[in-house]
């Protein structure tokens, strides 16, 4: 995901427990109306592209199970049930596993994205024949998000002998831009998914989990909640968006600071980071991959940097200041490699979660931003085409090759 300097042209299951609320318990008056996320459902392209996959049943069978639920404890059934069967789908076709669903090419990401909003919709504005408070509504929610985005599903086999990678990715993006954006984090997250890497030492699991381009989310802990319990047990972890176009950046310093660019909600948030313990928060945090042997390996057809600037007030002044070789002491972040967006904000959170779990001279981790994904000379209109998909295959195996890289010189 791109920065505010470089975005896009120039350019990662709490549920609550019980059964029916007594007819006397609060309950919210009406159902919610859609996001400004869902919204953008009903448009051509997104229709398109569910009919295309075939993933234009996921909300319509959501929307059944929820009506055949006679109480709180069912309808959690079914949507967790809903949110699990998606990611799996989503996994199984971008990896050649069953019904392609239709003529969409299996790597790409937008089926998913785009189902999940249909079934976060149906969620959101369902009328129940029961009393269901805000709060609960909101855990089937977040139920739904966190199983459909692979983010309850990460397990890693027992035993000696196999590495351990944990790689995130991000939604489609900037789409009032462009409503037919894919983005190639999220596509290489359902590619890699499972997968085994074969390496110099021996193979690799990779486990994936999707993010929202949602600003909320990230401050109410979304990272941390789904990254905490893997971190101590990954031999190595990347976080994953799109960033410049024509190039890889392995970016080597995370800023604490948010740049305030609009998110798929069409809200923007300045300030520091949002983090637990801001007293001890710092204001820079940096990579432990090893970027040099990234930087050296041939792993693809796009060009790979080490990318160490980023944008600083220095101590005692008061005016940003771009420092190509990264920050000096004492200064406050306005950037950071990956620039000021939520790209940035997941390495940041990210890396400083490694670094408060103890594990920073252990664990290698930190941010790949891929080239952007671009369509084919022309074309302004149509969902797809044959450069389109050849450069979102080329951006999945070079990050693939990249994780190689990684895993062998960790």
């Amino acid at each position: 995901m791109t920065s505010l300097r470089v975005r896009l042209g120039v350019l990662g299951l709490a549920l609550m427990t019980g059964l029916t609320v007594p007819a006397g318990a609060s309950a919210a008056g009406s159902a919610p109306s859609p996001t400004v996320e869902e919204q953008r459902l009903d448009r051509a392209a997104p229709q398109e592209i569910l009919r295309r996959s075939g993933f234009d049943t996921a909300a319509p069978r959501l929307a059944r199970a929820l009506g055949a639920a006679g109480s709180y404890a069912q309808a959690r059934q079914a949507v967790t049930r809903a949110g699990t069967e998606l990611w799996r789908r989503a996994v199984d076709r971008a990896q050649g596993r069953g019904p392609a669903g239709g003529d969409l090419s299996r790597d790409d990401d937008r089926p998913l994205y785009w189902a999940r909003l249909g079934m976060t919709r149906e969620v959101r504005t369902w009328q129940p024949d029961f009393a269901l408070s805000e709060s609960r509504r909101a855990a089937l929610l977040d139920g739904l998000e966190r199983t459909s985005r692979g983010q309850t599903s990460v397990r890693y086999p027992r035993g000696k002998g196999l590495k351990r990678i944990l790689l995130t990715g991000f939604d489609p993006f900037t789409l009032d831009r462009d409503i037919r954006i894919s983005n190639p984090s999220g596509a290489t997250a359902l590619a890699l998914d499972g997968t085994v890497v074969e390496t110099a030492d021996g193979p690799a699991r990779v486990e994936t989990a999707v993010f929202p381009v949602r600003w909320r989310d990230f401050a109410e802990g979304t990272v941390e909640r789904a990254l905490r319990p893997h971190l101590p047990e990954v031999d190595l972890f990347t976080t994953v968006s799109q960033g410049r176009v024509g190039r890889f950046d392995v970016e080597r310093t995370n800023g604490a600071w948010r740049g305030g660019f609009g998110d798929n909600e069409n809200v923007g948030r300045t300030g520091t980071v949002p983090v637990s313990d801001p007293a001890s928060q710092p204001q820079w945090t940096t990579t432990t991959l090893p970027y040099a042997a990234i930087v050296a390996a041939d792993t693809g057809r796009f060009p790979v940097y080490d990318n160490t600037s980023v944008t600083e007030i220095p101590a005692g002044g008061t005016d940003p200041v771009v420092r190509p070789d990264g920050p000096t002491p004492g200064s406050t972040a306005r950037a950071g490699g990956g620039g000021d967006y939520l790209s940035n904000e997941i390495a940041y959170r990210a890396t400083l979660l490694r670094d408060r779990l103890g594990l920073h001279d252990r664990l290698p981790g930190g941010h790949v931003h891929t080239p952007v994904l671009q369509f084919g000379a022309g074309n302004t209109t149509e969902v797809t085409d044959p450069d389109f998909v050849r450069n979102r295959l080329d951006i999945i195996a070079q990050v693939r090759r990249i994780l190689t890289v990684a895993a062998e010189n960790s």
